[in-house]
């Protein structure tokens, strides 16, 4: 073994005497493996909000979606489907139209709301959808039976308007939509002399409250007509085997389409200012947590020098016997290098081992829980971050120990053996 480690390490941890300095030291770890542990455990919570967040989300959200610079819409989409559909990682490319439209119902004429109206093709909808695994009465079913269009809407939209899914020998509720365009070129007559599209309620579905308060699915086909569209749709929406890849797939199509007529956005770009804030949170707290790592950082710094001035006659010694003032430097960096590793090491396992803990076992509950989809705080450990956190960790405490390395490296010979008589 290197003598330079074997003078650090017994430096570090002298089993002839517990000094004040080597309390310092010991204060310095356990500051060192506090803040590496509270990075861990609070990155690891806030990623875990994220990824929520975001799936729940993409739940709803495509993976990429393609839209028309116009607001006429797209009309080749058949062309464009093929495009996407080459794309790697593409499972599946499906057209859809959106737009706002008026919502009544005959059993509250008083309530009139408008709805953000999403026409999709059944057929296109993928297992993983949010929609379809949220149905909470009746089906996902938009067919056209008996000259009567099937909508689906959001359960609290449901219950505020009392709409219900036939069966049971039950009759379905019946809602109308008129939309902007029909209700612009009307606006002058009443109300209840605009002809309404009605719709049959086939299902309600459950997902976060602002989409069940203000979305409904319709056939698309019966979007083109209610909207006016003809053959165009607003846009095409693309689900990926991993929707990490998510970048590469925009980059790909905007490289092949014109960029005049159509605009590629992945899923962070649909809900960019609310994941920009969630990661401005992330680092925002990295950067108040780094400073318990700061602290002990400095105590580092003042215990590594209080180290090199108990110990001059040791290195004068060593200077003696041969050692230059590269071996002297090295030396306290090594036990700087050392101090980290031993609180980033603790900081690891704890931060790790609670985050861990709290991922399986559910420790700390949110409060309030009952008005969110979770009970308990989200955890997801990020290889990346953790690694981060430790590389900073032994940067610092590395760095704590040039100034006290340099310090050493200018003890002389002479003053050494002069101080010591």
């Amino acid at each position: 073994m290197d003598y330079r480690f074997q003078i650090a390490r017994r430096y570090l941890v002298s089993p002839r005497s517990f000094s004040l300095i080597s309390k310092i030291t010991g204060i310095s770890v356990a500051g060192v493996s506090l803040g590496v542990a509270a990075l861990i455990v609070v990155l690891s919570v806030l990623n875990g909000f994220f990824d929520f967040v975001r799936d729940m989300l993409v739940s709803f959200d495509p993976h990429v979606r393609i839209v028309s610079t116009s607001e006429r819409g797209i009309q080749s989409v058949d062309s464009l489907v093929g495009i996407a559909s080459l794309m790697p990682s593409v499972r599946y490319a499906a057209p859809y139209v959106e737009g706002k439209a008026l919502l009544r119902h005959d059993g509250a004429s008083d309530v009139n709301k408008v709805v953000i109206v999403r026409g999709v093709d059944p057929t296109n909808l993928s297992e993983d959808s949010g929609v379809l695994a949220g149905i909470v009465f009746g089906g996902f079913d938009l067919s056209n039976k008996d000259g009567r269009p099937g909508v689906v809407l959001g359960q609290r939209l449901g219950e505020r308007l009392l709409l219900i899914p036939g069966g049971g020998g039950q009759a379905a509720s019946r809602v109308a939509l008129l939309s902007a365009p029909a209700l612009e070129r009307t606006f002058t007559r009443v109300l209840s002399g605009i002809p309404f599209r009605q719709f049959e309620v086939r299902g309600l579905f459950q997902l976060e409250a602002v989409y069940d308060e203000s979305h409904v699915f319709i056939d698309l086909s019966e979007a083109q007509r209610l909207f006016r569209m003809g053959p165009f749709v607003s846009g095409l929406d693309l689900r990926l085997d991993d929707l990490e890849r998510a970048g590469e797939v925009k980059d790909l199509l905007s490289e092949q389409l014109d960029p005049a007529q159509f605009t590629v956005l992945t899923w962070y770009d649909l809900q960019k200012s609310l994941y920009d804030v969630m990661r401005l949170e992330k680092w925002g707290a990295s950067l108040v947590l780094i400073l318990i790592v700061i602290v002990a950082v400095f105590n580092i710094l003042g215990s590594l020098t209080m180290i090199v001035i108990e110990k001059r006659r040791d290195v004068g010694a060593l200077r003696a016997m041969g050692a230059t003032r590269k071996d002297i430097r090295r030396i306290f960096l090594i036990e700087g290098l050392l101090i980290g590793a031993l609180g980033s090491g603790i900081g690891l396992v704890l931060g790790l081992g609670l985050a861990l803990a709290q991922k399986k076992f559910a420790l700390v509950p949110l409060a309030g829980a009952e008005s969110f989809l979770i009970d308990a705080y989200p955890v997801s450990i990020q290889t990346f971050d953790v690694a981060v956190i430790t590389l900073v960790a032994l940067g610092l405490c590395v760095a704590a120990a040039v100034y006290p390395a340099n310090r050493a490296t200018k003890i002389e010979i002479a003053e050494a053996v002069a101080v010591e008589g």
